[in-house]
């Protein structure tokens, strides 16, 4: 099964292309990108990158064309209705103390510390993690995601509540980068 860093870095190689759609389907996972109104939003005048629409769903065989529609990716703003998607996230990394890494949600979902009700969390304040340690599952239509910490350091804040429903770019969890 693809992880969720493996289809984020799909959608940004999908975003440098101009591949304006793209239909994947990879064992049990069918992904769609569909890149909107590119020409449009994609002017040296705008400025605005293309939206970016993504739908990840599992392909079932009692169920083959099912496929979920949701956003995974933000799409940007159409001209003049605010900030462009590029200058919002330039000043992200800006807002973050040195050092500090901001683990966030993939997707909406519920947030779970453990793999089960009965079991110890992933990780605590002051847990060691590297790029690949599970801190969380979130829960999306039946699907339990595993989050990995992305970096090497020590966890030192955790900004959600167990069973907590959580939005798309939540911050999750802060981690003190060794």
């Amino acid at each position: 099964m693809l992880k969720f860093g493996e289809i984020r870095e799909l959608i940004r190689l999908f975003d440098e292309t101009s591949v304006v759609e793209l239909n994947l389907e990879v064992e049990d996972v069918r992904i769609r990108l569909k890149k909107a109104d590119a020409i449009v939003h994609n002017t040296p005048a705008t400025g605005i990158a293309p939206a970016i629409t993504a739908a990840v769903a599992p392909v079932s065989p009692a169920n083959p064309g099912a496929l979920a529609m949701g956003s995974a990716v933000p799409t940007a703003s159409p001209p003049g209705a605010g900030v462009p998607q590029a200058d919002a996230a330039a000043d992200a990394p800006a807002s973050e103390e040195a050092g500090i890494h901001t683990v966030v949600s993939p997707m909406v979902g519920t947030f779970y510390r453990a793999p089960s009700p009965d079991a110890a969390p992933f990780v605590e304040r002051g847990s060691q993690v590297d790029e690949k340690t599970v801190v969380c599952i979130v829960e999306a239509m039946k699907l339990m995601n595993e989050i990995e910490a992305e970096v090497k350091g020590e966890v030192i804040d955790i900004l959600a509540e167990n069973g907590q429903l959580v939005e798309y770019g939540q911050p999750l969890f802060r981690i003190k980068v060794s």
